[in-house]
């Protein structure tokens, strides 16, 4: 709220004294809005500024030195070549601006280059700022868990939320298929919650890239220049972010380690729902979703059995676990159809 006021105080100030000097020699209402205008693309520059990593920024300021400096030995050739005259200067100020304007662009792309660590510990603050910075992404947002992590206080640092991240989710709570709409009304949801917790910093960037059409390409882009983790369950987010060097935290990876481990011989009980691919196999899922494969469990289906785990398969996707019914079921399994049997032969 202070930066704000102080916005709009430069913004008044500026427009007021161009009103009284009469800038340019235009009439004091136009001299005003020039002012205005002026001031407010001074703001948009300080906002650009500001959301700069450490090391762009001194990148910037040294591409800037260089390019000015570059620019004043052309201005001296210019000056021993050229007569005096309209053509000359019009040409220092071009070759100022060119050289300025490549040495602030190149030195802002090149400044993650910089090493700030052999500098000491001047930098060291920025750099634990930035190691506690987390991009959110649509996937993370619509499985909702990450707001039951937040609350518990596991996540610590500023939890960022991209606009481009936001715009596909509202793309999704706009979409025309009833179940999309459902997740991605959802993921709005869960953003309500987690701005509404006072505990927790939330904040929305608008840095974009717009010449990077992906999604998830653009949140990688944007992990590295923040120095930022992704927090995901998307399996392929997760690869091509390894691929970049980027770290991420994957929900699923963590719900997976908090898992209770599953021995083979240990018995529990499953609701048996499906037929199984294999020949009279039944298929039932835990509480979290893993599948369960039965043995001899077909006829099953719809009642809850008893079964020993026979073994467990660990996939990229998920877990999945392998079990048959014990004796005494598949005993009195075997003579109610035989019973049954009987009753209909008789």
């Amino acid at each position: 709220m202070d930066l704000v006021l102080i916005r709009i105080l430069f913004v008044l100030i500026l427009a007021a004294v161009c009103y009284f000097f009469h800038i340019l020699n235009f009439p004091g209402w136009l001299s005003a809005v020039t002012g205005t205008g002026i001031a407010a693309l001074v703001i948009i520059f300080e906002m650009r500024v500001r959301a700069l990593s450490l090391r762009r920024l001194i990148g910037a300021v040294l591409g800037s030195i260089l390019g000015i400096f570059g620019a004043f030995l052309f201005s001296l050739v210019l000056a021993n070549s050229l007569p005096a005259g309209n053509t000359r200067s019009l040409l220092q100020i071009f070759v100022l601006l060119l050289m300025s304007y490549v040495g602030l662009v190149v030195g802002t792309s090149k400044g993650d280059m910089l090493n700030l660590s052999a500098l000491g510990d001047l930098f060291n603050g920025e750099r634990q700022t930035r190691r506690n910075v987390k991009l959110l992404d649509t996937s993370a947002i619509i499985d909702g868990r990450i707001a039951d992590m937040a609350d518990t206080g596991f996540l610590d640092g500023s939890l960022v939320i991209p606009e481009f991240v936001l715009r596909e989710l509202q793309m999704v709570a706009d979409s025309s298929d009833g179940s999309k709409r459902q997740r991605g009304r959802r993921g709005l949801d869960v953003l309500q919650r987690m701005q509404s917790n006072s505990l927790l910093n939330v904040q929305i960037v608008e840095d974009d890239f717009p010449h990077i059409r992906e999604v998830d390409l653009k949140l990688i882009e944007l992990a590295k220049e923040l120095d930022a983790k992704i927090v995901t369950n998307d399996f392929n987010l997760n690869k091509v972010a390894h691929l970049h060097h980027v770290s991420v935290l994957n929900i699923n990876d963590l719900a997976n380690s908090l898992k209770p481990v599953v021995l083979p011989g240990e018995k529990m009980n499953i609701a048996i729902l499906k037929e199984g691919k294999e020949y009279n196999q039944g298929v039932g899922y835990l509480d979290d979703g893993t599948m369960v494969v039965v043995d001899h469990a077909r006829r099953m289906i719809g009642r809850s059995v008893e079964i020993s785990v026979t073994s467990v398969l660990q996939t990229a996707s998920g877990k999945m676990i392998f079990g048959k019914m014990e004796e005494p079921l598949q005993k009195t399994e075997s003579v109610r159809i035989a019973t049954e049997i009987r009753e209909l032969s008789n």
